[in-house]
């Protein structure tokens, strides 16, 4: 199955005086459903135009991975109760980051697909924020999105 969506991608961080950030896109994406994973694709449109980045998610079992590429360059995976490192590879240059996962939640209806992932981010093995990705897909003309 291959299906139009809209995806919302939204992210939260709480820095340590508590101070929240969030940052929120809508793209349009497709959708897949292959091997008991859910697969998102979609581009990301930096603020300065140019060359889009190419996002893969795939989404399974307590596990998020978050392939991007083009500009920006990293592979992340988010395993509930796990810590894993990744090389986030910017225009500007490479920085290491730990992702320590501490829930990955996914929902999948006929109308939707639904995931959230809290974890604690570091750089170069700093504490930088307390964070939660919640990403939402809905069909784009109203078709079914998940299997059943």
């Amino acid at each position: 199955m291959n299906e139009d969506v809209m995806i919302s991608v939204r992210g939260l961080q709480f820095l340590e005086n508590n101070a929240g950030d969030s940052l929120e896109t809508v793209q349009r994406g497709k959708y897949y459903f292959r091997n008991g994973s859910h697969f998102l694709l979609y581009d990301e449109y930096m603020e300065e135009g140019g060359e889009p980045v190419k996002n893969l998610l795939r989404i399974r079992n307590g596990e998020l991975s978050l392939t991007k590429k083009g500009p920006v360059h990293v592979q992340m995976l988010f395993l509930e109760g796990k810590k894993n490192l990744a090389q986030y590879r910017t225009p500007f240059g490479a920085i290491l980051i730990g992702l320590d996962t501490r829930r990955v939640a996914c929902e999948s209806t006929p109308e939707a697909l639904l995931l959230e992932v809290d974890y604690t981010l570091e750089a170069n093995y700093q504490y930088v924020a307390d964070c939660q990705i919640r990403i939402e897909a809905k069909p784009a003309g109203g078709e079914r999105i998940a299997p059943g």
